[in-house]
């Protein structure tokens, strides 16, 4: 299955993560290697290949920097499979709660749900062409044969066929939406959830018979009357499954999941400590050890057969405030060779932020208002003024990086939001008194600064 921009350069690469994260120019160099090596890997002799693993990345740095919105938009720029997990959910096996292969797990069912998408987008254009076929159907039957001679047969023929296009051209143009039509559609059915108990610890499985063993329980049908509207997007979504070869999509899904998925272990320093005399340690370095073979390269059991770990690659990121990466087992800090510090954030990059990215805040914010046909503008000083705030409180309180962004602008526009409705055709102006008015009173007193920022 063809892939999305599979063959990006490093220099290109960074330039698309510059596009969403501001500075940190040292990890988005790391991880661009890492993904070109990959496109490098697939041009190699499939024996060479095989021995090529790729060079996992630990991510240093405090929260709110782009560690995580890094990997992310590293996984979109290839279309690869991507799960975000916590290290501090997991736990030792023999122990309740999750077991570490579960990652492997959900990172193939999301890579299952991903290509079946995708499948179903490339037959949307012939499944919207049988349900057109599947409405005119019902709305204009083909006359019966019986008691009718050939020249009669042919003459209610043609009729039939002019109605037909007459309606076919009223349904394009979306002038029968609102006709009500009967239609038998499959039920739909909630697989039960179990929780089973393994060596490996709790997991929790989604049983469907159906799936299990085809045709063992008949498809339960049930007539619904509905609007032709919305009975089009019901039955283009139950034909474009009917068309999607499901064992195809199982085994592109592993394929991808084995040679590009992309896994990002979260808060890897809280589980740093190491084995000294009994304690929460003593599960912190188990999970280290669970985490090691699957880092390392294994066989994972999944509901679709064994996936092997040896190709994906593993981004893990922690603030190692208290630990240091080499409080982690030393077998576990070889699997991740490359170690990239990202910095705290400074005034002028949340200038950046709130400005630069496609996705800025004040973009967001500017948009959301012209839905209410509220023009907004932000000076200059108004956005020094809340960048400035935000260095400031997180200066004296908990560093949360960029999301800190997000509460003081919240705050800023709290009641431009509220009363957007009976602003309509106005423009509005934010300058620096406008944001001073809004939260310095807030700054000014302790205990409401930590409640609300």
């Amino acid at each position: 299955m063809k892939r999305v921009k599979d063959d990006l350069t490093p220099a290109e690469i960074v330039e698309q993560l510059d596009k969403y994260i501001i500075g940190q120019k040292e990890a988005k160099k790391a991880v661009a290697i890492a993904l070109r090596n990959r496109y490098r890997r697939r041009k190699l002799p499939p024996e060479l290949a095989q021995e090529i693993a790729p060079k996992n990345i630990i991510m240093i740095g405090p929260t709110g920097v782009g560690k995580t919105e890094i990997a992310r938009r590293l996984s979109r720029l290839t279309a690869s499979p991507f799960v975000k997990v916590e290290a501090t959910k997991f736990t030792e096996r023999g122990y309740v709660g999750r077991d570490v292969s579960s990652m492997v797990r959900e990172l193939v069912d999301l890579a299952i749900d991903m290509v079946k998408q995708e499948q179903m987008e490339e037959v949307k254009k012939k499944a919207m062409e049988r349900v057109e076929e599947e409405i005119l159907d019902r709305l204009v039957p083909m006359p019966k044969t019986q008691h009718t001679d050939y020249e009669e047969w042919e003459e209610r023929r043609k009729s039939w066929e002019r109605t037909r296009e007459k309606f076919r051209e009223k349904l394009r143009k979306g002038e029968l939406d609102d006709r009500i039509i009967e239609l038998e559609l499959e039920e739909k059915t909630y697989p039960p959830s179990l929780e089973i108990f393994s060596q490996a610890g709790i997991e929790e499985i989604g049983i469907s018979i159906q799936e299990l063993i085809p045709g063992f329980q008949p498809i339960k049908r049930k007539k619904r009357k509905m609007k032709i509207g919305e009975a089009r997007q019901v039955l283009l979504e139950e034909e474009q499954k009917k068309m999607v070869d499901m064992d195809e999509v199982i085994n592109e899904a592993k394929k991808r999941v084995e040679q590009a998925g992309i896994i990002f272990i979260d808060e890897i320093d809280k589980i740093a400590g190491r084995e000294g005399g009994g304690g929460p340690d003593v599960s912190r370095e188990g999970v280290q050890r669970d985490l090691l073979p699957i880092v390392e390269g294994t066989n994972v059991a999944t509901k679709y057969g064994l996936i092997n770990t040896e190709h994906i690659l593993f981004i893990a990121a922690g603030a190692f405030h208290v630990a240091k990466p080499s409080d982690l087992i030393p077998e576990l800090q070889g699997r991740f060779p490359i170690r990239v510090e990202l910095h705290p954030l400074t005034r002028e990059d949340f200038k950046r932020i709130l400005v630069e990215p496609k996705n800025s805040l004040i973009k967001q914010y500017k948009a959301l208002l012209a839905t209410e046909n509220v023009e907004v503008e932000f000076t200059e000083d108004a956005i020094d003024e809340i960048a400035s705030v935000a260095e400031q409180v997180n200066d004296e309180m908990e560093n949360i990086g960029a999301r800190r962004l997000h509460t003081i602008l919240e705050k800023v526009m709290e009641d431009l939001s509220f009363h957007a409705p009976d602003l309509k055709g106005q423009k509005v102006v934010i300058n620096r008194e406008y944001v001073r008015e809004k939260i310095q009173g807030i700054l000014q007193k302790e205990d409401l600064k930590k409640y609300i920022l």
